[in-house]
């Protein structure tokens, strides 16, 4: 198993930085990109296109199940997306520091 997990997340625009910054100060993740994305969905029958963030958090995979809580907690939506992946390979030294900064 990977110790380091990629966790995907999209977010209204006006709430990504809290998030973030939220989950950073909890020591939840080591780092988190933000990027501007158009979500194109359905929800509750409805086809919905929207303006969203999308959260790129890196972190220990041992937080993740303490992490998805945490942003279900304060993320605005009713159900988030939220989808951690493993990443079993990257340059060392990186991997290092994430552990590091979630420890």
């Amino acid at each position: 198993a990977a110790d380091i997990s990629v966790v995907y997340c999209t977010a209204p625009p006006d709430d990504s930085v809290r998030i973030v910054r939220e989950l950073l100060e909890r020591r939840l993740i080591a780092c988190g990109s933000i990027t501007p994305v158009r979500s194109l969905y359905r929800w509750e029958g409805h086809l919905c296109d929207d303006p969203e963030e999308l959260l790129i958090m890196k972190t220990a995979t041992r937080h993740v199940p303490d992490l998805v809580t945490a942003i279900t907690a304060i993320h605005p939506y009713t159900t988030p997306e939220i989808i951690a992946v493993p990443a079993d390979q990257g340059y060392q030294g990186y991997l290092d520091w994430v552990i590091e900064e979630t420890s």
